[in-house]
């Protein structure tokens, strides 16, 4: 999975994908850090051990670099920036359950629509999964030869990531 390059000066607005979840009875909004050990478990419920890593990096930040999607008391998604590194998006994901109503293209934007507003012009999306998705939705291209990225070389956990390919069991994919 390459790396990808968002010109976040060209995104697309922000509230019309806010108001579709809005009616859906959906908030999408900065995480807190009182709500830090709830999120933080269901991400490791839904995802994974490394994406937990990263989400409690992003409630650390002032402002918060971690946005959430919660009907009611119930966690849906998250998105977050500059966790691993600086200016890069992601780790980011939806409940299985939720998928295919706009709450991640929601997330996404959010995010980098907060990046653009720290004064960044291009954002990197970190070990980018679905490709075409970003593509489409915002426009990412991806990075010549950064696949795989080397961003995460050497990262503890990933020797056989990157001699072998991603196990269908790896971090890189939903459990």
């Amino acid at each position: 999975m390459p790396d990808m390059l968002v010109k976040l000066y060209d995104l697309p607005e922000l509230e019309p994908a806010l108001a579709k979840q809005r009616d859906m009875g959906i908030t999408i909004r900065r995480g807190m850090a009182p709500e830090k050990f709830l999120v933080l478990d269901w991400i490791g419920q839904h995802f994974s051990e490394y994406w937990v890593s990263e989400a409690d990096v992003g409630f650390a930040a002032r402002p918060p670099t971690i946005f959430l999607a919660h009907r009611g008391e119930q966690i849906l998604g998250f998105a977050c920036y500059d966790t691993a590194h600086m200016n890069f998006f992601g780790p980011t994901g939806v409940d299985e359950a939720e998928r295919g109503r706009g709450i991640g293209t929601a997330l996404l934007l959010a995010a980098l629509h907060a990046m653009r507003e720290t004064g960044h012009m291009y954002g990197i999306i970190g070990w980018a999964g679905p490709v075409k998705y970003y593509e489409k939705v915002v426009g990412a291209e991806v990075i010549s030869g950064s696949e795989p990225p080397g961003s995460y070389r050497g990262m503890l956990g990933t020797h056989a990531i990157f001699t072998e390919g991603a196990p269908g069991d790896s971090f890189l994919h939903e459990r």
